[in-house]
């Protein structure tokens, strides 16, 4: 829906007047913009450094780029797809204007009205089919099907974003080794960086029909590598897919490409089971879905919100409008004016003007209230599509997105410095004060193996580090480095004997089968130390890891298991009570402090590393625990610093516990505290702890001294999900969301 504009937005671009915003991703922000004439239009304009190449590649490049995603939506044309308008993708700030399309995307109308019924389903696949069979008629494909590009119509679906489209076998535009697209909604061989051909949109409209009619994806959420490798190697989640459906969906989700039906075949099938046919879409929609239609139409006529100001405005009209200590309004806009009449005398003027408010009624003087410290810098995560990964190590963040490559930035300034083509959020990359490390095929030596290879953050090069030895590796990414030892994920076989046969005189390798593996590998010397198999076919279940001096935390599901770092000997299994299942599964970090691994669960419990068992549980007898019901989530994921750790505690605010004792130190009342604050452990600074919240006011600084929240951040339209990470040795808050990455002050 729209939103105000803000201060530095344009006025106009083209013939078009912007009114309201529409949204905004890595490559640049959607308008809602009228013609002088009184059209009204969506006007989509790219980033302004990515035209002036300074994202890491050529402008050119990216507004060759924009070109073909206009020629793409003029191919679908305004049946199918939104139609356009007008378009200059050579002007300054390129933009392409379409029709205003009076309906919600999918993942915003399953959200309002629930997953849709079997019908309409089969009616919205059937129709994208035929959307899809023009694109490919005229040998274009999509490349990132997924709900956010696929608009609700009363006469029917209308597909949008053609920002990666291309020729079939046109690679130009995609580096090799790289994916580009949207991890959730991949075909395979997209997620592999190889060729995605027609019946790869097949693949990505299938997992579409999932979502419609489930409400969720194929291969769930999570992080971009774990999606990535789902997509490749597991099995789809069908739970909830009306039985009429299933046979057809899981055809269409096959990993072989030659099993998958075309758009022609398959639009027949979806068709077969609709009363009617296809011809009336409306007729397939519920009836909350066409209300929504309705009110948004209703909606983009309604008079828009004025435009935001800059801060600096924000801060002195919220200065005058609360009657602060300032000069009033009356004598701000008289000594403008003054000044405007009289420069030569301004310094004098302006001194006594404002002195004369001293004979007015003094306010009582007010404690200052700490303000939020401006954002360092910001940078778009360019080819993002909401899916991307980052790594830190020394002063850099390595950002890696699900369109390929890797960019190098200063977390001190946000400046870009080196590039790195060849990475891969599917690979997963670690950094350290010596550089990062990322692990690879060795395609030179032509024997298949892979190696462990270094990145120099300045330039981007690689240089081989150390050869993996001990097995063979393949979809392997890297989990955690600590004390020389590398976890990672892999699908791996271990050689077991060589030797030579005594027949043949041929030396014979006896091997394991292939199996997805945790393994870990000696990154001095190459070695790999042992595997731990997860005792799953594939990799569709969630798991994370962590990884400290002396133990490898391994969790799979709602099962964590504790390994010796060096060994592999198996320590402990802890399998979560019933009541903390999901929870567990949906953990992704493990912070350990005083010998303990600490679980934000229901209550906080604190596993003994050394025997699994529960050393001190927090939550049992708290007020919060009481206000929210037993049943309820009461913590998020800890930070841990100097022995302590810090948690939000749902319901009632931050709180500061003993790491030995699990004694309750200090609490920070707060309204926000919630699951929105549980996404990932706060960042801990010396002397603010940072949360990220959510909403409009994405960070939130609690006072580790007066133990109360100082100051909030507010980012520039809400988000649903941003998270801090910290970059302790640039010292900077990282604040992240699907579109950026932006740096505060660590304080």
């Amino acid at each position: 829906m729209a939103t105000p504009l803000t201060h530095d937005d344009p006025q106009q671009l083209g013939p078009y007047r912007l009114v309201a915003r529409l949204g905004s991703g890595g490559m640049g922000t959607v308008y809602l913009a009228r013609s002088t004439g009184g059209r009204t239009v969506a006007l989509k304009t790219m980033h302004a450094d990515l035209v002036s190449g300074e994202a890491g590649t050529t402008g050119a490049e990216f507004r060759t780029r924009f070109r073909l995603e206009t020629d793409a939506a003029r191919v679908i044309g305004d049946h199918y797809g939104a139609e356009v308008v007008d378009a200059d993708p050579l002007a300054e700030t390129p933009w392409l204007a379409t029709e205003y399309v009076l309906g919600p995307p999918l993942d915003e109308a399953v959200a309002v009205s629930g997953p849709l019924p079997e019908t309409t389903t089969r009616a919205l696949g059937a129709a994208l089919c035929e959307a899809l069979g023009q694109l490919h008629r005229s040998g274009v494909v999509h490349r990132d099907l997924k709900p956010s590009n696929i608009l609700l119509t009363s006469s029917g679906p209308k597909v949008i974003d053609f920002g990666i489209a291309r020729a079939a076998g046109d690679d130009h535009l995609t580096r090799t080794g790289t994916a580009a697209g949207t991890p959730a909604f991949m075909s395979p061989e997209q997620a592999s960086g190889v060729e995605h051909t027609p019946v790869g949109d097949v693949f990505a409209l299938a997992g579409v029909l999932v979502f419609a009619c489930t409400g969720h994806g194929p291969f769930g959420g999570g992080q971009a590598a774990d999606l990535l490798y789902r997509v490749r190697y597991g099995e789809a989640d069908l739970s909830g897919v009306p039985a009429g459906l299933l046979p057809l969906l899981q055809r269409c989700l096959a990993k072989e490409q030659e099993a998958r039906p075309g758009t022609d075949e398959l639009a027949g099938l979806l068709a077969e089971g609709l009363p009617g046919g296809t011809a009336d879409f409306a007729d397939h929609l519920p009836d909350a879905l066409h209300a929504d239609i309705l009110r948004r139409a209703a909606v983009a006529w309604q008079p828009q919100p004025p435009r935001l100001p800059s801060p600096e405005q924000a801060a002195l009209e919220t200065q005058l409008g609360a009657g602060g200590t300032g000069p009033s309004r009356r004598k701000v806009l008289a000594l403008a004016g003054a000044g405007a009449v009289a420069v030569g005398g301004a310094g004098v003027g302006a001194w006594a003007f404002l002195r004369d408010d001293e004979k007015e009624p003094e306010a009582k003087p007010k404690a200052k209230k700490p303000k939020a410290p401006k954002e360092l810098w910001t940078r778009p995560v360019v080819g993002g599509g909401g899916a991307f990964s980052l790594a830190t190590g020394g002063t850099y963040v390595l950002l890696l997105t699900s369109a390929g490559g890797g960019q190098f930035v200063d977390a001190r300034n946000g400046k870009l410095r080196g590039v790195d083509d060849a990475a891969m959020p599917s690979l997963g990359i670690v950094g350290d004060d010596s550089g990062f490390y990322a692990v690879g095929s060795r395609d030179i030596s032509g024997d298949g193996s892979y190696a462990v290879f270094t990145s120099d953050p300045e330039t981007g090069e690689r240089e081989e580090h150390v050869v993996l030895k001990g097995a063979e590796v393949k979809g392997t990414a890297i989990e955690g480095y600590e004390n020389d030892i590398m976890l990672m994920r892999a699908t791996a076989r271990w050689v077991t004997r060589v030797y030579k046969d005594k027949k043949t005189k041929k030396r014979v390798v006896e091997k394991t089968e292939w199996t997805p593996q945790f393994v870990a590998a000696d990154l001095k010397t190459g070695e790999l130390l042992w595997g731990f198999d997860n005792k799953s076919p594939d990799t569709g279940p969630s798991y994370a890891t962590a990884l400290t001096k002396n133990e490898a935390l391994i969790r799979v599901e709602s099962t964590l298991t504790c390994l010796d770092a060096r060994t592999g000997e198996v320590r402990w299994t802890w399998e979560a009570p019933k009541a903390d299942r999901d929870a567990l599964a949906g953990l992704q970090q493990f912070p350990t402090v005083k010998g303990h691994v600490l679980l934000g669960l229901r209550d906080l419990t604190a596993l003994r590393l050394s025997d699994g068992e529960v050393g001190w549980t927090l939550g049992k007898d708290r007020d919060a625990r009481a206000a929210l019901g037993p049943d309820t989530r009461l913590y998020g994921t800890p930070a841990v610093k100097d022995g302590k750790a810090y948690v939000v505690e749902n319901g009632n605010g931050f709180i500061a516990i003993d790491g030995a004792s699990g004694e309750v130190e200090w609490e920070a009342k707060a309204d926000w505290a919630g699951p929105q604050a549980f996404i990932v452990a706060p960042v801990v600074g010396k002397k603010y702890a940072y949360v990220g919240t959510g909403g409009r006011d994405w960070v939130r600084a609690v006072d580790l001294e007066e133990h109360r929240t100082a100051w909030s951040y507010r980012g520039p339209e809400d988000n649903e999900r941003p998270m801090v990470l910290e970059q302790d040795d640039a010292k900077v808050v990282l604040v992240v969301t699907a579109a950026e990455v932006r740096g505060l002050p660590l304080q």
